[in-house]
């Protein structure tokens, strides 16, 4: 397997993983791993949390067309949406030929587009930011405070993204989450955990009022240097938004996979 396919399997692996987590430690939905599909459903409002993933690692038109069509019938048998996370890379070029066409015959539209990112970037320097002040998330008025800057930069309804994280012990303890405060008022946010060897960076935001001010890479530079220094890790993969994606090439990382995050077609 040559290097460039190696880290986008990485990329998908890891993700399978660290999401596993996050929806058992929702309390809801269930975590199963079928022929070329990892499910990954929390039943959960924030359809970040349910997903499902195409995890054969090369793959052509017809088996792209089988997944697709198994991942489909379970999403329409759900109470609530999700998204199906797609790694572009891994397919045959034939199979990328026709990509449109099957995501059209399988009733399916592109909800976002993004890249797995990964690199040996740890350790960095303690962050700083001169109007900023980084507190971790212990608490559940903290807590809530991390879903609603999410909600805000991702354009979703608060109820959705509080009903994701509300109350986890998850995000609370094990993981690294940081909020970035201006006066006071919880602007930006970032989170880590240790998954298989590497430090997985997650829900990075901020509030779309405080943007283009280095608030969001700071914070992410915290969470990260806050896990480095708790683990040691020096390697971390991330899943990025293609807005996000060169804030994090100014920090080191790379991108080794392309993405898309399909979802239902309204009927």
């Amino acid at each position: 397997m040559n290097i460039v396919l190696s880290e986008a399997v990485e990329s998908l692996e890891q993700l399978c993983t660290t999401w596993g987590r996050i929806v058992l430690d929702c309390g809801t939905g269930f975590v199963k791993d079928e022929p070329g599909l990892a499910i990954r459903w929390a039943d959960s409002q924030f359809p970040f949390w349910n997903c499902i993933t195409i995890t054969d690692q090369v793959y052509g038109i017809d088996l792209l067309r089988e997944r697709f069509t198994k991942a489909v019938d379970f999403m329409r048998g759900q109470s609530r949406p999700g998204l199906i996370w797609f790694f572009e890379d891994l397919l045959t070029p034939d199979a990328r030929a026709e990509l449109s066409m099957a995501v059209e015959q399988a009733g399916l539209e592109c909800a976002l587009s993004g890249y797995g990112m990964a690199g040996d970037i740890l350790p960095i320097a303690q962050p700083l930011h001169p109007e900023l002040e980084f507190v971790r998330v212990t608490t559940d008025e903290l807590l809530l405070a991390y879903a609603d800057i999410n909600a805000r930069a991702y354009a979703m309804p608060l109820e959705n993204v509080r009903d994701g994280l509300a109350g986890s012990p998850l995000w609370k303890s094990e993981m690294h989450t940081y909020l970035g405060l201006e006066n006071g008022v919880p602007v930006s946010a970032a989170a880590t955990i240790e998954n298989d060897g590497s430090l997985f960076l997650a829900l990075v935001a901020t509030n779309p009022d405080a943007q283009r001010k280095g608030y969001g890479e700071a914070t992410v530079r915290k969470a990260l240097y806050e896990g480095w220094k708790a683990t040691g890790l020096t390697r971390s993969v991330l899943h990025a938004t293609m807005a996000g994606a060169p804030v994090y090439e100014r920090i080191g990382y790379r991108k080794v996979a392309s993405m898309k995050f399909y979802g239902l077609k309204a009927q």
